[in-house]
């Protein structure tokens, strides 16, 4: 079955630190550029993050540069996103992507 599927997720507090994973299945993992999207309430879905397919390149939205790391296995067929210096505006949706396939989302709520 061709999917994503992210865990992770939870309540963190303020500052705190958190890291999602998203599990691929179905599809050549290792050639597939992937992506990290968060959507707050009642917000639009905006780009958090990517990774080419040997993790040797990376970029991030400004507003979580310096804050946030993603990563792959592509053994595992995962790709991670840590996430530091946690803040309320963090708090969303948080759903991994490969070309038009998303996964069904993760919650991080940050909280004092």
């Amino acid at each position: 079955q061709v999917q994503l599927v992210e865990s992770g997720g939870g309540k963190v507090p303020f500052g705190g630190s958190l890291r999602l994973s998203c599990e691929a299945s179905g599809f050549p993992f290792s050639n597939a550029v992937m992506y990290w999207y968060r959507q707050q309430s009642g917000k639009e879905r905006e780009f958090v993050a990517f990774i080419n397919t040997d993790g040797g390149r990376t970029n991030y939205a400004d507003s979580v540069m310096g804050r946030f790391t993603i990563s792959r296995n592509n053994a595992k067929r995962t790709v991670s996103l840590q996430m530091d210096s946690l803040n309320y505006e963090k708090t969303a949706v948080y759903q991994c992507r490969t070309g038009a396939l998303w996964g069904q989302g993760t919650q991080v709520t940050v909280s004092s």
